[in-house]
């Protein structure tokens, strides 16, 4: 049994609060990612979990048993840092057995499971080398290694590609998705990198300021944000926000808005008369609008990126600055005019008091 449960989890450093009355069931086998701003409390939890850090208040349990009074070792847990933190003096070989030797595994089954997990991970030919001979995703491959090679119940990842360049990043992040898929092993990995998340994740644990924002599949969190902070923290380009009032007109709501009336069906929100909302609509879902085309945004392209078969297209309207990712071939000129619209099912509604979603559930 692997499965996580974290009941009414406090951590306070002093009189400072970074967790508050945290509630969270992870399921055996599960790949859950803790997401959110520098400082939110992602690594403080799960430095919880893996027993480096004491728990203030509540309990935390593994395979059903409470582990708040455990040392790290008798977790059943094993945990991969973002610095690597392999000896330099020693080779890979014994790097990934260090472990087992301290635990008086006998040395044929030792190498036995070395020469296992190095197939696994394609560190055969580098068995016989010092760290400092490899390249950063090698070496973080053999600090997985290290970590595989012990069998726990539950892997820890600390931000473990946050210090290799971005094709290296890529191709751990393939990597870890394929080891989880083979190993099945209970999986909590802490990033700041929303790509990271929305591409390794069953579901995301979005953190702020030490509470739990929003717990869902990737799908779940960028298609039906449950507040603004959700929804501006997820989704590059970031999702555009325009302060309206709502209105009624016959049968239709209207929104005004950015020096704009959209005029909504709205049967998808819970809106009332004189509300003060915001629409959230994502760059991708504007179109460029042709001749009567409703629920309009318009401007003059102040700004253009070019991101390989897209660009960003920046505009401003009614004193917002709004981004529109159009396909390249689609793409205005630098301070041109231009005209966007969307689909009613693509657009967010917000209060603009408490930030929480509008939609019905």
């Amino acid at each position: 049994m692997s499965a996580i449960v974290c009941s009414h989890v406090d951590k306070a450093y002093g009189a400072t609060t970074v967790i508050r009355d945290l509630n969270l069931s992870i399921e055996e086998h599960e790949f859950i990612v803790f997401l959110g701003p520098s400082g939110c409390g992602k690594s403080t939890l799960l430095r919880m979990l893996a027993g480096l850090e004491d728990i203030s208040g509540g309990k935390v349990s593994i395979g059903g048993k409470v582990v708040n009074d455990l040392d790290p070792g008798d977790r059943g847990i094993a945990m991969v840092f973002q610095n690597y933190a392999l000896y330099p003096h020693m080779s890979i070989f014994d790097n990934i057995a260090f472990g087992l030797r301290r635990q008086k595994v006998p040395a044929p089954e030792i190498r036995k499971r070395v020469e296992a997990v190095s197939r696994t991970l394609g560190l055969d030919p580098y068995l016989g080398r010092k760290p400092a001979e490899l390249s950063g995703g090698q070496q973080q491959r053999v600090a997985i290694a290290r970590a595989m090679i012990k069998t726990p119940k539950v892997f820890l990842f600390d931000e473990p590609l946050s210090n290799l360049d971005a094709k290296l990043r890529n191709h751990m992040r393939v990597e870890i998705a394929r080891l989880h898929q083979s190993l099945k092993t209970t999986t909590v990995y802490v990033t700041h990198d929303q790509l990271e998340a929305m591409t390794l994740a069953d579901r995301i644990v979005l953190l702020k300021d030490g509470i739990i924002e929003q717990i869902g599949s990737p799908a779940e969190i960028y298609g039906r944000p449950r507040n603004m902070f959700v929804a501006g923290f997820i989704g590059t380009p970031n999702m555009n926000f325009v302060d309206v009032t709502v209105g009624r007109a016959g049968n239709r709501w209207t929104l005004t808005g950015a020096g704009t009336v959209l005029s909504i069906d709205g049967a998808g929100f819970h809106l009332q008369p004189g509300d003060r909302a915001v629409l959230g609509i994502r760059p991708p879902d504007l179109k460029t609008a042709g001749a009567g085309a409703a629920g309009l945004l318009q401007g003059t392209a102040d700004l253009i990126e070019f991101h390989g078969n897209d660009a960003l297209v920046t505009f401003g309207s009614g004193g917002k600055e709004i981004s529109a990712l159009v396909p390249a071939r689609d793409c205005p000129v630098l301070h041109a005019p231009v005209r966007f619209t969307f689909e009613e099912n693509d657009i967010h509604l917000f209060d603009a008091t408490s930030g929480a979603s509008l939609r019905r559930q």
